[in-house]
């Protein structure tokens, strides 16, 4: 192994699990040129996991093998080094809240970004481009109230916020009402029943 490529992994061990590599960001280690062949060389020998175009993870090694790191690591990271506000997609909020018992089969997520997928081992992680209203109280059960609503659409809307009452603390539910004048406008009127209820 050339010292570029014992370089490249010595910094890729730095950084946070699931943290991704590029070229761009290891020009201190080489010229771009030589950067790229390393990765490139690290991803062939199975050293590295080729996510998406020019981008790489460290593989997790543990006692059955090397495997790719945890999808939510690499997607919070992912957001952390881009300076992008990610969030799960509001099928997945919907089924973390109660109101569906449909599991995601696919891991979708919400980005502010411009969409793309990351490819994980044998996993395939989507991030979609999303308004910014998709994208608010994010880590928060509000943003979740509202991914779900959103997911849920306008037909069922009414109904899973009946449900979402009996379950969410006040303050949550105030948060989402306090959301309501950067919605659409079917949603916004949905949730201005929580000022009333709240």
């Amino acid at each position: 192994m050339s010292s570029l490529a014992q370089r490249v992994l010595t910094h890729a061990a730095a950084l946070p699990q699931g943290a991704s590599l590029s070229a761009k960001a290891l020009l201190h280690l080489g010229s771009r040129a030589a950067v790229d062949q390393a990765l490139s060389r690290l991803a062939r020998s199975g050293e590295l996991l080729r996510a998406g175009l020019g981008v790489y993870v460290l593989p997790v090694k543990g006692k059955f093998g090397a495997r790719a790191p945890k999808v939510a690591k690499v997607v919070e990271e992912w957001a952390s080094q881009r300076g992008e506000t990610v969030v799960g997609h509001g099928a997945a909020a919907a089924n973390a809240l109660g109101l569906t018992t449909q599991v995601p089969v696919r891991q979708v997520f919400l980005t502010s970004g411009r969409s793309r997928k990351l490819k994980l081992g044998a996993q395939t992680v989507e991030l979609k481009h999303a308004p910014p209203w998709q994208l608010l109280y994010p880590g928060q059960a509000a943003g979740e109230v509202i991914r779900s609503l959103a997911w849920v659409g306008p037909s069922r809307s009414a109904a899973a916020l009946r449900q979402l009452r009996q379950r969410l603390p006040a303050s949550e539910l105030l948060a989402v009402a306090n959301a309501r004048t950067r919605l659409p406008t079917w949603l916004a009127s949905q949730v201005s029943t929580l000022v009333i209820h709240a």
